[in-house]
């Protein structure tokens, strides 16, 4: 039973590398070789915040030794992040920072009000994929497929 508890106590030492810094390193590099920027969005997002998580513990060290959770509530929080069932990364970006970071990637205003306000809406692959389909199709196109999913959407109600 002693060797049992040893492996327990030391859980998030023996899984914690693996799981907060080889899995995301080569999830990242086949992300960077990956043609979609969805993934890129997922791993960039991780390791903002597995760098703020660093740097909350490297700040508040003297705090956090008194918590002997902390570790395994890094642990969680860092698989929650990680795992490709959870997609943590990138449910944080889509909900809390995208609504307040517009780094560049405003809608091109040459497009009418209603249609840059569809587009705002949409993740940068989406709207990537629309701007390509209205310039190579054209802006009636592009009102004739919304107002379809307007219908659509109607009827489904």
């Amino acid at each position: 039973m002693g060797i049992l508890a040893k492996i327990a106590m030391s859980f998030d030492a023996l899984i914690g590398p693996g799981l907060m810094l080889l899995y995301p390193l080569y999830a990242s590099m086949r992300a960077i070789e990956s043609p979609s920027t969805l993934d890129d969005q997922q791993w960039l997002t991780y390791w903002v915040l597995y760098s703020l998580t660093t740097l909350f513990e490297l700040s508040c060290w003297r705090v956090l030794q008194w918590l002997p959770f902390w570790p395994y509530v890094k642990l969680l929080f860092c698989m929650w992040l990680v795992l490709p069932i959870f997609n943590g990364a990138a449910y944080i970006y889509e909900n809390y920072v995208r609504k307040y970071v517009k780094l560049g990637l405003s809608v091109n205003s040459n497009y009418p009000q209603g249609h840059r306000q569809v587009l705002q809406l949409m993740s940068l692959d989406a709207r990537k994929s629309v701007e390509r389909y209205i310039e190579r199709y054209g802006p009636d196109a592009f009102e004739r497929v919304v107002r379809a999913a307007e219908k659509e959407a109607k009827r489904q109600s």
